[in-house]
């Protein structure tokens, strides 16, 4: 029997053809929190695009605790579902786990958190280092808009150091803004993504470096308090520009409210979309071949990685004059045509 918290949560029905609903068997998906709207996001895509192409999802919350996402995965190897989709709460301490699901003959889905330690099945991720490149480009554009050049100062909220989505942003940030000698980065992390933890490393520092022109965070939750902080030492829209990183709707009503000037996109319903379109050959263990993909209108690619199979889907920019455009997960309107198996 199941010891732990199950989360079900209710698929976007509306969108869901039943005749396909259930045929194929169960999916476990691993989610790692449900503290902020992409990962609840997740959970109902996912779900969505999977019925599309036949598999019932079960998911389990871990609560962002490493022990307890341990024996979820323990538990659920007893119950030989037909794959396990796991984003991981840290990717190390997960790969055990990965590689004990597949020696039952489970195959493993990394979602949204690639682990690279051991072999996966498949990883459909965003272009985490290539939203750091992005994110680059906006502070460029927002330095030069503030103070008339590239010059500045930059506060980096990470998330989680234990998570690779956030330390490849800031990976392609830090590398591309090695360019601009004349911008300074201070980088925290804000540890086990508590938006408390973002809110007091800009608090803190507000004190320590008054001059902050811009607050980058690795999530719009992590903005959220940030601009609480903000808030609270006095400052107005536009004082000091906030940026971030995911896209969720929270983010996007700060852009409208004048709060935020730059939201990069994680392309969630994309994410989702090319596990459902993959599912059949990872379910029969058939090759994925490697090349370009259509997913959802996003020219993605498919690679072979030392660690299996990985697709990486672009993200984009969202600012005050693309805020309201559809096709961004955070305006909440799904995707109306179903997915199709890749043969």
């Amino acid at each position: 029997m199941l010891q732990w918290g199950m989360v079900l949560l209710a698929g976007a029905a509306g969108m869901v053809n039943p005749a396909y609903s259930q045929e194929k068997g169960t999916v476990y998906y691993m989610v790692p929190t449900l503290l902020d709207e992409f990962q609840t996001g997740s959970v109902s895509a996912l779900e969505m695009f999977l019925e599309q192409v036949g598999y019932e999802m079960t998911t389990l919350n871990a609560d962002n605790k490493t022990d307890l996402q341990q024996s979820q995965m323990n538990d659920v190897i007893t119950l030989a579902p037909k794959a396990i989709i796991l984003a991981a709460v840290d990717f190390n301490a997960l790969a055990p786990s990965v590689e004990a699901a597949r020696a039952a003959g489970i195959p493993v889905i990394e979602f949204d958190r690639q682990i690279s330690s051991t072999m996966s099945d498949f990883t459909s991720v965003a272009g985490t280092v290539e939203i750091g490149y992005v994110a680059a480009e906006q502070v460029e554009r927002l330095l030069t808009e503030k103070n008339g050049a590239v010059k500045g100062k930059v506060l980096q909220v990470l998330g989680d150091p234990g998570d690779p989505y956030t330390l490849d942003i800031q990976k392609g940030f830090e590398e591309k803004m090695a360019a601009f000698p004349e911008v300074t980065i201070i980088s925290q992390p804000a540890t086990m993504w508590e938006a408390s933890n973002a809110g007091t490393i800009v608090s803190d520092q507000l004190l320590a470096n008054p001059d902050i022109d811009i607050v980058f965070s690795h999530a719009a939750h992590l903005s959220v308090a940030a601009v609480a902080s903000l808030e609270a030492a006095g400052k107005q829209p536009g004082d000091v520009y906030v940026m971030s990183s995911n896209g969720a709707p929270v983010a996007l009503q700060m852009i409208r409210d004048g709060w935020m000037q730059v939201e990069v996109e994680q392309p969630l319903y994309a994410q989702a979309a090319a596990v459902a379109m993959f599912m059949d050959k990872i379910v029969a263990k058939q090759p994925i071949e490697p090349g370009e993909y259509d997913v959802l209108g996003l020219k993605s690619v498919v690679t072979n990685e030392a660690w299996g199979p990985t697709i990486k889907i672009p993200g984009a920019a969202i600012t005050a004059d693309n805020v309201d455009d559809a096709a961004f997960w955070g305006n909440l309107q799904p995707p109306t045509e179903a997915v199709t198996p890749v043969p």
